[in-house]
């Protein structure tokens, strides 16, 4: 069925619109009129979301646009040029946001304003700017950088609304297929190592991870999907905190390993559900670290094999 259906396919399932991306049904919502209130409150909820999923100290003010530009200009260390570039960025979404604010207070007292004005032109170039500086700017979890995430304020402000909708859904679905590929890799490290009771509890955390993946924060629904996401999370982590009982140290430290492993596994699962994009470079670290884990497991059962 996968292979018949065209992306970008609508279809009505189980009640809820449905859209049809890389393999996968995304939860699709009507998208506001095309005004600029709703262009400025979809830019506000978009760049409060890349505040949220993005390492801290970087929401600078956009009245510091000034001195943020200031510090980054003149920092020599390349560690801290990168964070000073990162609130340089955050500096200037915020600066673009407080000039689309006020632009469209400007329309709502009947000064139009249109997109050759000097304020638009303005605001556009520092939106560019901080999409420029976008890959010195970490995940919370400082694993990488959520390009993908990071520029969506600025897209919002070039595209139609309908339109900018309509590319987030691709991304969800990417996101949907990165978590599925990471719920397999551990629960294939819980059958190779025998680990009672993760497939089950995987199997459900991927299913709910999926359901806030394309579930929008305002959606009646969410109220319980959320509290089904953190109860899941919550017993998967459980199965994650425990510890070998292998009386081998060589074994009961590649055992802790795998356990740990599980829960950057379960980590991010729940980064790619929250940000809605993909995040290539943790996901291939995270395959290559299953694999190493697999090869460990492998060499010592062979020399153990050997010595016995």
């Amino acid at each position: 069925m996968k292979n018949e259906l065209q992306n970008g396919t609508r279809r009505e399932l189980d009640g809820k619109s449905r859209i049809f991306y890389e393999g996968y049904w995304v939860r699709c919502y009507k998208p506001p009129s095309e005004s600029l209130e709703e262009k400025k409150k979809l830019i506000m909820r978009l760049t409060r979301r890349a505040f949220h999923h993005t390492e801290q100290g970087i929401n600078t003010p956009g009245s510091c646009l000034a001195m943020a530009r200031a510090a980054y200009d003149a920092e020599t260390d390349p560690a801290r040029k990168r964070v000073n570039a990162a609130m340089l960025a955050g500096a200037l979404f915020n600066r673009a946001t407080d000039i689309f604010t006020s632009i469209v207070d400007l329309e709502r007292r009947g000064i139009a304003i249109g997109p050759d004005n000097e304020l638009m032109k303005q605001c556009g170039d520092c939106f560019q700017q901080a999409l420029d500086l976008g890959e010195q700017v970490k995940h919370f979890s400082g694993e990488e950088g959520v390009d993908e995430l990071w520029g969506e304020p600025m897209k919002a402000f070039l595209m139609p609304i309908g339109e900018f909708y309509n590319t987030r859904y691709i991304k969800i679905a990417w996101a949907m297929r990165d978590i599925e590929r990471i719920s397999e890799a551990m629960i294939e490290i819980a059958e190779v190592f025998g680990f009672k009771g993760f497939v089950p509890a995987i199997t459900a955390y991927d299913a709910i991870c999926l359901q806030v993946c394309d579930t929008a924060k305002y959606d009646p629904d969410n109220f319980q999907i959320w509290p089904c996401y953190v109860a899941t999370r919550e017993a998967l982590m459980e199965l994650c905190a425990r510890r070998s009982s292998e009386s081998d140290l060589t074994m009961r430290m590649l055992d802790d390993d795998a356990y740990r492993l599980e829960r950057a596994g379960m980590d991010l699962i729940g980064y790619l559900a929250g940000t809605r994009v993909p995040m290539a470079k943790s996901l291939q670290n995270f395959l290559d670290k299953c694999e190493s884990i697999h090869l460990r497991k492998r060499v010592i059962e062979g020399d153990a094999a050997a010595t016995g």
